[in-house]
């Protein structure tokens, strides 16, 4: 048994390591549950194994766990905190308190290669996927990773550009021998890369987000080059057509930009575009980025949207936003580009 990190395996691949020492899957489960249940970062501290497993794992494994660099808290209450891997890449991570709601927003990527204007993480440029282990490290290393009911993999990337951890880390976090979340608790937010939608619908029962900022194609293709290739007709299209476990939710997020995508020929395409099926629709306010002078569209026209959405049959909110001040928000993380640390 080579030297192996433990985080960020599933029980099987733990039992994988184990077994050829004529250990059980039994004491695989034990190893998660100290792993993901507990949040254990010491092996020494697990309990419940044999002595002789705990001397194996203390000589050829580690958890793999490793604590953030910096954090800054924002006046929402909201927290930002910067990591970075043993070979140097950074990548941001996002709590989120809300009354008896704890989300973690977590990167799949050190920066991100789909290219959007709109988002400040691309232009810190792709530094290369994370792994699984990386990926769940941001649950269970922050402070208040014994809150959490909610993960969204919306930080830094594009998780289905990172599909493989991105899976594996889903079913950590809703296998019982894991986190334990609800599918339901668990959702992930993609500009729409075709196959790799497909495989997450057939893999996981998780919540799915497609980013789309125009229901125009030609104007899409100007904030999103991945509609060039996977056209958001055809996400949509395979998102009417999945077939739901009760409870899942397909969304849809729309940043809303005043006077370039909240007009009533915006609106109107948005309702025949969605009208009759089970997505939903999240409005999102607009972040300014750089030297950017698009401004958000403002509070009475968001919410002209979202009452025209509902009267229409199609679920619609507004979501505010959160973390703002700290460069936290949806399309601001930059691997500690602005980040001061408290």
């Amino acid at each position: 048994m080579d030297v192996k990190n433990l985080g960020g395996l599933t029980a099987s691949e733990i039992f994988e390591l184990i077994e050829p020492f004529k250990f059980t899957y039994s004491h695989a489960l034990s190893i998660a549950n100290s792993l993901y249940k507990k949040k254990l970062k010491a092996i020494s501290d697990f309990p419940k194994l044999p002595l002789k497993l705990k001397d194996l794992l203390l000589t050829n494994g580690r958890p793999g766990y490793f604590p953030f660099l910096e954090s800054v808290i924002s006046e929402d209450k909201s927290v930002k905190y910067l990591f970075r891997t043993s070979d140097g890449r950074q990548y941001e991570t996002v709590y989120l308190p809300d009354g008896k709601r704890h989300t973690v927003c977590v990167s799949t990527q050190s920066g991100c290669r789909m290219g959007c204007p709109f988002c400040v993480s691309g232009s810190y440029g792709f530094h290369g996927n994370l792994t699984t282990g990386e990926i769940i490290n941001q649950v269970v290393s922050i402070p208040y990773a014994n809150n959490i009911t909610h993960v969204v993999f919306m930080g830094m990337g594009e998780p289905l550009d990172n599909p493989e951890n991105v899976l594996k880390a889903c079913e950590i976090l809703t296998a019982e021998w894991g986190f334990a979340l609800s599918p339901r608790n668990v959702t992930i937010s993609t500009v729409g890369l075709l196959p790799a939608v497909k495989l997450f619908l057939s893999k996981t029962d998780c919540n799915l987000t497609l980013s789309l900022h125009s229901p125009f194609a030609l104007e899409r293709k100007q904030m999103v080059p991945a509609e060039n290739k996977y056209p958001s007709a055809d996400i949509i299209r395979i998102l009417r057509e999945a077939k739901l476990k009760k409870g899942r939710r397909l969304t849809v997020a729309y940043i809303m930009i005043s006077g370039l995508n909240d007009t009533e020929r915006h609106l109107e395409e948005l309702i025949y575009m969605l009208k009759g099926s089970s997505i939903r629709v999240n409005l999102l306010p607009y972040h300014a980025v750089n030297d950017d002078n698009k401004i958000s569209s403002s509070p009475e026209k968001m919410q002209y949207f979202k009452h025209n959405l509902i009267i229409s049959g199609i679920s619609a909110s507004v979501r505010k936003s959160r973390g703002a001040d700290i460069s936290a928000a949806c399309g601001l993380l930059a691997a500690g580009l602005k980040i001061n640390s408290k």
